[in-house]
């Protein structure tokens, strides 16, 4: 195994992307068999979608308490216990044999998600040098990237060609590939002890720098989902593509998160602030103008693509931010952004809604957007000066 401070990427960080890999699978791959799922079931296609709401609500509600709970035990240990919880979820799943224990199942695999994610982060940083810690958090979150560009259409032809339970079955396999990698490449010494008590850590994350760096994370992933939970009607309705189109124009979606994901954490271990305000500056540009982009084909292709960079290359940057400024108490910090990251989701998915039932219609939406996400922007820059008149910044993402 390679050094962690002689500059190569950690084999253990590779088997942190393997997990997440199919937990980004097997959040969305429901997505494309929904309607095989109330089938097989018989259950509508809105009581189906439902399983979509109970996994996020997992995830928000499930991360942070089952951090905390954990923080006795070792980072590495909760890891493999985080893998083993999806992989036996996956299992439940791919056996259910009704809607009420296919629920119970995907709520059971989602309490791995906002865990894994933040303690994952957590380990990553500590795999490598300090100024390439946002780094090591975007090669982990690759496996997320790559889950949506490929893992998701992979399970959902697996699911319509063989079954919805062939698609789980799948992920199931690559749980026990993740927990084997796990077990066998993160050191056993690997960020040592959480050391995190229940109390001290939530006194931890009432800390203001705290609170505003998970409050921007919400808005300024409710903005991207304001747009994206819509995407497929703009690109119908609007732009002139056909359904069938949309699966491919959203490959270009991937590979633009897969990208910015990367240039992102490189940003940030460079300049930790200017990383969080250049990202969402950008992100509130490229929604604004999606609008006017999707009414010409090929300038709503292009702009799929900048939007899946733009989205992503925040990532790495809102989650060191919190993570770095939450000290004894940064798997449970990482794990609540995690949380922030899902009710952004939530939160832009319903701003959306509104949009559309106000009147304003499709066209509205990029605009709004923007705005929700500009809103976390000057929250962003209002923390970080406040933070940096009350003593130094913290140069966590300086090069030295």
């Amino acid at each position: 195994m390679k050094d962690p401070r002689q500059g190569g990427i950690p084999w253990a960080l590779y088997a942190l992307t393997i997990g997440a890999f199919g937990i980004g699978t097997t959040e969305f791959v429901i997505m494309g068999v929904l309607q095989q799922v109330a089938d097989d079931l018989g259950v509508s296609i809105v009581a189906a979608g439902l399983l979509i709401s109970g996994y996020a609500l997992g995830v928000f509600v499930g991360a942070p308490l089952l951090t905390a709970t954990t923080g006795g035990l070792s980072r590495k240990r909760v890891l493999v216990g985080l893998m083993l919880i999806f992989t036996v979820g996956n299992l439940a799943c791919a056996l259910a044999p009704n809607y009420t224990v296919l629920m119970v199942a995907r709520v059971m695999t989602s309490l791995a998600h906002g865990t894994f994610f933040g303690v994952g982060s957590v380990v990553a940083t500590s795999l490598v040098a300090p100024h390439r810690r946002a780094s090591a958090i975007a090669i982990m979150f690759t496996g997320l990237t790559v889950a949506t560009l490929l893992g998701v259409p992979a399970g959902a032809w697996l699911g319509v060609e063989y079954g919805w339970r062939t698609s789980f079955w799948a992920i199931t396999g690559v749980g026990v590939l993740a927990t084997l990698v796990i077990l066998a490449l993160v050191p056993a010494d690997q960020g040592g002890q959480n050391g995190e008590s229940f109390r001290d850590g939530f006194r931890v994350i009432g800390r203001g720098i705290v609170l505003l760096g998970l409050l921007t994370t919400v808005l300024g992933y409710a903005g991207v989902f304001t747009v994206f939970t819509y995407i497929q009607p703009m690109l119908v309705r609007l732009a002139g593509f056909s359904e069938a189109q949309v699966s491919s124009i959203l490959l270009v979606f991937g590979v633009g998160m897969i990208a910015g994901n990367l240039a992102g954490g490189r940003l940030a271990d460079r300049n930790l602030p200017r990383a969080i305000g250049v990202t969402l500056t950008i992100l509130a540009l490229v929604l604004a103008m999606t609008g006017p982009a999707l009414r010409h084909p090929v300038t709503a292709v292009v702009f799929v693509g900048l939007l899946g960079a733009a989205s992503f290359a925040t990532v790495a940057p809102l989650q060191l931010w919190v993570l770095s400024r939450a000290e004894g108490a940064a798997s449970l910090a990482s794990s609540f952004n995690i949380g922030a990251f899902n009710l952004g989701n939530a939160l832009g998915a319903w701003l959306g809604g509104a949009v559309i039932h106000s009147g304003t219609g499709l066209t509205g939406i990029p605009w709004v957007a923007s705005a929700v996400t500009l809103s976390g922007l000057a929250l962003a820059l209002w923390a970080l000066r406040r933070e940096r008149q009350r003593a130094p910044l913290l140069e966590t993402g300086d090069c030295a």
